[in-house]
């Protein structure tokens, strides 16, 4: 299952295209401006409003979209899109207690929902309830047993935690699921090169360099595991 994508991340390097960047904003507010436009006429209608919350997160406009979703779940307290959003939009306002109470909400109205669940796992785990995030992060992948996403999410906590052996082994899975994901891939290969497990980890990036990243966005791995 998809894990919903909300925002355009905008990465300004020495060598990135700022004008690329710029541009996709400017698309950004003119779909959201149209969005507003065509609501003002329908303002009952909760797909549009939907619709302009999207917007408004792909922005990073967190108030605005909360706003438009207090006034949906007003209406439609059960509203599961509405809440799984809000619940995204008040972690963006470090409402965290907010945004938990959202997402267990959710998962009452929808049992298993996979983004709903692996949203309060994270959750969890950066607002340091640590026990709760692998509790829960361990039954998403008891349920969706051949998700990629859900091992590589794991991966991720357990790294945080110090559990680096533990989180090999679920990025292993990761990858072994989705052997293309090139952002599972770095995430491992770094994992070796901090394990001192050089030969996975230069054969990692190889792989890497086959999906075509450049061997110049590897160079630091490369170096550590000289």
């Amino acid at each position: 299952m998809k894990i919903f994508k909300y925002i355009t991340l905008c990465i300004f390097a020495a060598a990135g295209n700022t004008t690329e960047c710029f541009g996709q904003t400017e698309n950004l507010r003119d779909s959201l401006k149209a969005a507003t436009e065509i609501l003002a006429y329908h303002p009952d209608s909760t797909d549009l409003r939907l619709k302009k919350v999207n917007w408004n997160i792909r922005l990073a406009q967190w108030q605005y979209a909360k706003d438009d979703l207090d006034k949906i779940l007003y209406r439609q307290p059960a509203n599961p899109a509405a809440l799984f959003y809000r619940a995204y939009v008040n972690e963006q306002l470090r409402r965290y207690n907010f945004a938990r109470l959202d997402y267990r909400n959710l998962l009452t109205i929808v049992p298993g929902h996979y983004e709903g669940m692996l949203g309060l796992a994270l959750l969890n785990q950066k607002d340091k309830h640590y026990t709760e995030a692998l509790d829960q992060i361990n039954l998403l992948v008891q349920m969706y047993p051949d998700s990629a996403s859900a091992y590589a999410a794991r991966a991720g906590i357990e790294r945080e935690r110090g559990m680096k052996d533990l989180a090999i082994f679920d990025y292993e899975k990761a990858v072994a699921i989705a052997p293309k994901d090139k952002d599972t891939l770095l995430d491992l290969a770094t994992l070796y090169a901090e394990t001192a497990n050089k030969e996975k980890a230069a054969a990692t990036l190889r792989r890497l360099q086959t999906l075509g990243v450049p061997r110049g966005q590897l160079i630091d791995l490369y170096r550590k595991i000289k």
